[in-house]
């Protein structure tokens, strides 16, 4: 009788230990799957689309010179801002001084000629003919005198706009040839901003055309700072670029401490509200073969793999899903990583709005 007393107790505490590790184990098993849960969000958002730039000036040009000569005078240095109409080069103008002289001579000679067959023709001495012969002989005198003094004025080489003065590309007594590149001249007051814009983006644009107000054009220098100006859309090209699928945008920024310069890099950021617009958290997505999902949690706490499609432009910590999801459906937050396709979870639920206002995206 004892031995078998003494077997029953054994057996019963064997029982109890065993299942004491089934229930650790469930237990175990069900911490695996503690999850957290969120529903998505529906609210105005700002997003941004980022596009790599290039700076222009609305004004960049080669300075050539018009006439062959030898280079007189440089009276600016490199890098200086100059005034419309300032004397920036001069090609020795001697030759061109002289044979201006020489004209103007004969344009005052031809003058007095034809005074004088006027007259004589006026007092019946002469006919018309040989004054309408010495007036077309004054016309084409006076022309040559134009011609001359327009060389002579090439020879003074100005500046067409205000602007910055590049670099000299000739020394002071060098033999300057027709056409020679002298300097280049930017007109930095207004910059424009050249970015490619991928064709959805551009249809986007298009779409929200009558909505522009509300976009906001910046312009991320290379330090990483924020340019202290706005812009603006200023031009889209005309074509496409059949190779990269892009077009070219222009955004205009004013420039008056004249902090942007011809050739410089950056970032466009444009900022558009998007309202009533459905949000979820970034982490709670995954990514399989390119497609983007979220885990649905069923109303009896089974997860299961949904496709989502979100839109192309989106906040640093937030998608904007475009279809796939509706602010009734409950998705899995944290916990992501660790469930498969028909997992039964046990979750603690946050609100949408806690989510969001902890995200990087927003002031903690």
């Amino acid at each position: 009788m004892k031995a078998s007393s003494s077997l029953t107790v054994l057996l019963s505490l064997l029982t109890l230990s065993l299942s004491a590790c089934n229930n650790h184990k469930e237990e175990h098993h069900e911490e695996e799957h503690k999850i957290t849960a969120t529903v998505p969000e529906r609210k105005t958002v700002t997003v941004t689309q980022r596009y790599v730039c290039q700076i222009h000036s609305q004004r960049h040009i080669q300075v050539r010179a018009l006439e062959r000569g030898y280079l007189e005078a440089i009276p600016i240095r490199e890098g200086q801002s100059v005034k419309a109409g300032d004397v920036i080069f001069t090609i020795l103008p001697v030759l061109y001084q002289a044979k201006l002289d020489a004209e103007m001579a004969e344009a005052k000679l031809a003058q007095l000629e034809f005074n004088y067959t006027k007259k004589l023709h006026d007092d019946k001495v002469v006919s018309q003919n040989e004054v309408a012969l010495l007036e077309a002989k004054l016309a084409k005198a006076q022309a040559k005198a134009k011609e001359a003094a327009a060389e002579l004025a090439f020879t003074y080489i100005k500046a067409p706009y205000d602007g910055i003065v590049d670099r000299v590309m000739a020394q002071q007594g060098s033999l300057i040839e027709e056409g020679e590149i002298l300097t280049t001249l930017s007109d930095n007051s207004l910059m424009w901003v050249y970015f490619p814009v991928p064709e959805a983006d551009y249809l986007e644009y298009k779409e929200n055309l009558n909505h522009q107000a509300e976009m906001k054009i910046e312009l991320l220098l290379a330090n990483g700072k924020i340019f202290d100006q706005k812009g603006k859309i200023g031009a889209i090209e005309a074509d496409f670029n059949n190779e990269t699928g892009n077009i070219p945008f222009r955004a205009d920024f004013p420039n008056p401490e004249g902090i942007l310069r011809h050739g410089q890099t950056g970032t466009i950021l444009v900022h558009r509200d998007v309202k009533d617009a459905l949000i979820i958290p970034q982490r709670s997505t995954f990514e399989t073969l390119d497609k983007r999902y979220v885990y649905v949690v069923d109303k009896d706490d089974v997860v299961h793999q949904r496709e989502i499609k979100i839109a192309n432009n989106n906040l640093e910590d937030l998608f904007v899903v475009e279809h796939g999801l509706s602010v009734d459906d409950k998705i899995v937050l944290e916990g992501v990583r660790q469930l498969r396709e028909g997992d039964k979870v046990v979750y603690e639920d946050r609100a949408p709005e806690d989510v969001v206002a902890k995200l990087k995206y927003h002031a903690e």
